[in-house]
């Protein structure tokens, strides 16, 4: 797989029917190996080794009912009274970042109302924080470390 601009972590990479799959700590088993989840792996382990990110209050795949549809959220933090905090989408390394892309995760935080909205192709990433009050966002320099949030 492609070198990423994260941390390198030790990943549990394995065979199932002849194709790769990788081990999700979060979830506790085995996934499809895709370039978007070779993302999310990296990502979360940036976020729990190297930000204090508690694993406990992370969750992949999280469903959300947007307008009558059902979609997945790529990563959900919550706070410890189990609100949505930060909302984390992922991109395979060939996606580039656009308008489209913050598009999908705000539709998402529409349901969530988190405020930190993140976005990651795993060599370019971005977080924005919400400002609910005056109705707009500003983006962050890096990704903050759990204990500022």
């Amino acid at each position: 797989m492609l070198s990423l601009n994260l941390p390198a972590f030790e990943t549990k990479i394995a065979l199932r029917d002849e194709k790769s799959v990788i081990f999700d700590i979060i979830r506790k088993r085995y996934v499809a190996l895709t370039p978007e989840e070779w993302v999310r792996q990296h990502f979360v382990h940036f976020l729990i080794s190297h930000k204090g990110y508690p694993l406990s209050l992370m969750a992949n795949e999280v469903l959300v009912d947007l307008n009558g549809t059902k979609k997945r959220c790529d990563t959900v933090l919550y706070t410890r009274d189990l609100s949505a905090k930060m909302i984390i989408e992922y991109k395979a390394p060939h996606i580039k970042i656009t308008q489209a892309v913050f598009d999908q995760i705000t539709r998402y935080n529409m349901v969530l109302k988190v405020d930190y909205l993140v976005v990651s192709n795993g060599m370019e990433h971005y977080c924005c924080r919400m400002n609910y009050e005056n109705q707009n966002y500003f983006f962050l320099e890096n990704i903050p470390d759990y204990p500022a949030l």
